[in-house]
């Protein structure tokens, strides 16, 4: 069994996009527990959110450069503060667009969480092909 299931993962791995996805989902595990722990260290929700979300992108730079997009990851100096601040840019986009689904869903009547979750997939669609087709070009 572990002889058929090894060679599966190793061929998954090696999709940009299979990364990217697990990627994504650890940026989202830090941006959650940090705004948890924040929250219960007194930390204002605002505030918390806003770090949480600071933090995630810090994970996600880390994560795609080393890990999803490694082959495409400027040499140090201006070129890599360039496809940082690219970086950023397309993790503000994606703020934009979660935010704006979400508000423009509940207007509609639409349940919060269900907005989220379109927002989620809209969202990640739209950082994938920027940074792939843009950041990490």
């Amino acid at each position: 069994m572990t002889a058929m299931i090894m060679p599966l993962f190793q061929r998954l791995g090696q999709h940009t996009l299979v990364r990217y996805i697990l990627a994504s989902v650890g940026a989202l595990a830090v941006d959650i527990g940090s705004f948890l722990a924040l929250l219960a260290l007194g930390v204002s929700a605002m505030a918390a959110s806003a770090l949480g979300y600071a933090l995630g992108i810090a994970a996600h730079w880390l994560l795609s450069s080393r890990a999803v997009f490694a082959e495409n990851v400027a040499a140090s100096g201006p070129a890599r503060l360039r496809q940082q601040a690219l970086f950023v840019g397309s993790a503000l986009v994606g703020l934009a667009i979660t935010t704006l689904v979400v508000g423009g869903m509940v207007q509609l009547g639409l349940d919060p969480r269900t907005a989220k979750i379109v927002a989620i997939v809209l969202s990640f669609a739209a950082t994938w092909v920027l940074r792939k087709q843009v950041v990490f070009r």
